[in-house]
Formats: C-alpha cells, structure tokens, sequence
C-alpha cells in the first residue's frame, strides 16, 4: 500500500475564520479535497486577534507549548492554538502571540495605515510554523503556502531549515494570488531577518522591495513549484513566473472541479529528485 503523503496547509486567512480575499475560500475547501484523496492534512493559520475563538471553540494545545521564536535578537512566545475545522474532519491549528496578534485589526490600523510591525508578524508566523512542525514530530512531504504572508517559508526551507532533518525530503509550492495592499510598507525584511543562500542562482532581492508584488515573487522564487490561485495575479508576476524555465506551474482553474489536477500536481512534484 501506498505510503499516505502528508501535505501541510499554511495560510495567512480561511473561511470561516477570517474572510479578507479569494485565499479564505479556496483555504477552506482544499483540505477536504486532498483528504479525500487520501492524503493526510495539517493546517496552520495566524490566531488574528478578531478570530473569535468563543464561537470557533478554539483552545491551547499546552502539549505544543515552550517554543520561542527570536526575531531581530528579541524572543518572542508561540502560543499554539487547535480548533475543528467545520464540516471537516480536520483540526486547524492557530499560532497566536500577545504582542503580534492580539489587536482586532488584520493588518491596518482605523486610518488603514498598515502596521509598522507587520514585518515582525510575518517573521513570526512563517518561523513559528517550521518550529510547530518541528514539535510535531511529523515530516510533512508537502509544505503549501497561500498568501504573501506565507513568502518567507520557501525562503527558510532552502536557507536556515535547509539541513533539518524534518524537513529534508520537504517540497514546498507557492499559491499565487492577487495583490492585496498597496506601496511599500513591508521594509527591512531581511536586515530583521538575514539568511544565508548557498545557491547564487536564487534572487534575494525580491523581499527586499517592500510591496506585494515583491512578497509574491520571493515566495514563487524559493518554492519548488507554483499555483495560479486567482485571475487577477499582477501580470508582473505572471511574467516573472512564466520565465521561470522548468518549475512546476498549475494555472489558475475556476467552478466546482478548480482543485482537479491538484494531487496529481503534489504527486508529480514529489517524484521529482531532490537537487
């Protein structure tokens, strides 16, 4: 029998948690579709401070906790949260920390000015997922991303994470969706947060941008294959992912069968050699 794949979800929002864009909807439907493909699923998702964890019956996992994640050379506590996903027979788990995530705003303030430390939050989040994994114990064989918040994941998979064992035989895919905030205010990502590339042929300089455009094309640049998740992807990035000869790509496919091709997607990746 078939060795069952385990295929780690991350996203930065999911129906009917948190409805921001297109990335909630298709969030809350793919689990269902690749469990019933056979395939063991995770999730992990920001605990958002307007997540009412009341109505959701979210509670702390305290067999998960003690994990500190340092960000810049200051340590912050992951609180780790677990909640049932409705309709599904799946668990969501909710990483949440007091000074990130606490505040009843996403990402912007009352005057939708983003907040000067959605850099942090997004550091946090993307190491605090490969830290739970790593207190999981459980190698995932797929680690599938969904929203810029999400871009730095691929990027530690092939940089600070690239010789851990949990994760040695990973493949990580990049879902590419439409932009969602304007300008440049996600600066200093890498002076908080510097890696280091044993590759020359990987492009650091996309996090360095700041913008949206920016996050997505750092987040397709480091996985190792691609999903078109919305029409509206800027044509910038199509472009620039369009050129990149040899990734895996699955274009964006819309109606009742958009996740056909998707496990032969994952199946495809995984028999590919790691380089």
């Amino acid at each position: 029998m078939e060795d069952q794949k385990r295929v780690l979800l991350v996203t930065q929002e999911m129906d009917p948690y948190l409805n921001l864009s297109s990335i909630s909807n298709i969030t809350s439907q793919l689990p269902k579709y690749l469990s019933d493909q056979g395939m063991e699923i995770r999730i992990l998702m920001p605990r958002f401070g307007n997540i009412n964890e009341r109505r959701y019956r979210l509670h702390e996992v305290v067999r998960l906790s003690g994990i500190n994640i340092m960000i810049d050379e200051d340590d912050y506590p992951l609180i780790i949260k677990v909640a049932s996903l409705p309709g599904v027979r799946l668990q969501v788990y909710f990483l949440d920390n007091e000074d990130f995530f606490k505040r009843k705003s996403v990402f912007t303030d009352d005057s939708d000015t983003f907040f000067d430390d959605n850099t942090e939050r997004m550091i946090f989040f993307c190491k605090g997922v490969l830290e739970t994994v790593k207190k999981f114990g459980w190698p995932p064989d797929i680690i599938h991303c969904h929203g810029w918040m999400t871009s730095l994941i691929p990027l530690y998979l092939k940089s600070t994470y690239k010789d851990d064992p949990v994760f040695a035989q990973t493949k990580s895919i990049y879902s590419v969706y439409e932009n969602t905030f304007k300008g440049k205010p996600m600066n200093n990502i890498l002076d908080k947060e510097p890696v280091q590339i044993d590759d020359s042929n990987y492009e650091l300089s996309f996090f360095e941008k700041g913008d949206n455009t920016g996050l997505n094309l750092g987040g397709s640049e480091f996985a190792d294959a691609l999903i078109l998740g919305s029409e509206k992807v800027d044509k910038k990035i199509q472009t620039e992912i369009l050129s990149k000869n040899g990734k895996p790509m699955l274009p964006f496919k819309d109606g009742d069968d958009k996740f056909d091709g998707y496990s032969e997607f994952y199946q495809n990746l995984l028999s590919i050699e790691a380089s």
